[in-house]
């Protein structure tokens, strides 16, 4: 019997999410591609792993004893390429990340060019992923670290088993229709009878909005709900409403924007998170650096780990 780590790494997945579409979602596989490495597994075992119940799939008693075996096996291997990695002095690694659009275009060309320069046998390839989906992709194993945001009117829930560096403190400003807002700074308050073009409250960036306008006592009265900050900013230059944007979108501003600082800036910290069972790995250390870097570049530089 010759066992396949892609496989087992699908395997352990399965007893975490329970449908193959799970599966498919976090291994950035189609889900007819998992099934048939499932049922591939299957028969190199010779016996059933899952049965079906509906749309869920739970893992037989024989399943679950490979599972536990597989979570030995792929923490072996990755300990073995870490391992590899010191032993080449760490400067020879592909590392896959995590980002979302505003880290992308405003940190990432910067980082990775400084990094190409000083390391270039270190190679990171991205994903674009939401904000929200970032930290789950690094616990499954999908990802080697992603980039996180935190809010200071929203602490987001964390999990003990990643660790984070802390990268930038941003600022979030208010973008309103160039000359319809005559003060400069201006309290979010202002704002309490104006239309908003916002995120959903399912989103931490809609969420930590929403909670910051309460603060000052108000509902945000959002016209037009939209995820994307490209999207609400051509409709803020339209004159559809105002929202705020963050240090890192300011050069991405679409003309017919103003950018408005507030006179009690809602934050928000950009860190890498990364599993935390294991030391940092030495060319992770080396994309920190060079990411922290760019940050520094850009006036948002920021202190070290969080617990």
């Amino acid at each position: 019997m010759e066992l396949s780590l892609r496989r087992l790494r699908m395997l352990r997945e399965l007893h975490r999410r329970g449908t193959v579409t799970g599966v498919a979602a976090s291994l950035h596989y189609s889900p007819s591609a998992v099934s048939q490495q499932l049922a591939q597994l299957e028969r190199e075992v010779g016996a059933s792993l899952f049965e079906r119940l509906g749309r869920r799939i739970r893992l037989t008693e024989l399943g679950v004893l490979l599972t536990e075996h597989a979570d030995e096996i792929l923490g072996a291997v990755e300990r073995a390429e870490m391992a590899l990695e010191r032993a080449q002095d760490g400067v020879v690694s592909r590392l896959k990340a995590g980002v979302w659009a505003s880290v992308a275009s405003g940190l990432l060309p910067m980082a990775l060019t400084r990094l190409a320069q000083e390391h270039p046998g270190i190679e990171v390839r991205t994903t674009e992923l939401a904000p929200e989906d970032t930290a789950n992709a690094v616990l499954d194993g999908a990802l080697d670290f992603s980039f996180v945001i935190e809010y200071s009117d929203y602490a987001i829930p964390w999990d003990p088993a990643l660790a984070r560096e802390v990268i930038a403190v941003e600022r979030l400003h208010a973008a309103v229709a160039a000359g319809t807002c005559p003060e400069s700074p201006v309290s979010l308050a202002a704002f309490a009878e104006q239309p908003w073009v916002l995120a959903g409250p399912t989103s931490h960036f809609g969420r930590a909005i929403r909670l910051a306008c309460r603060r000052h006592g108000f509902e945000p009265r959002i016209v037009h709900q939209v995820e994307e900050q490209a999207t609400a900013l051509a409709m803020v230059s339209g004159g559809l409403g105002v929202t705020l944007v963050s240090d890192l979108v300011l050069n991405t501003v679409p003309g017919g924007v103003e950018v408005i600082p507030l006179t009690e800036p809602v934050l928000r910290t950009v860190s890498i998170a990364h599993r935390s069972a294991h030391p940092t790995r030495r060319p992770l250390e080396l994309v920190i650096d060079a990411v922290r870097a760019a940050a520094a570049a850009r006036g948002l530089a920021a202190g070290s780990a969080l617990p």
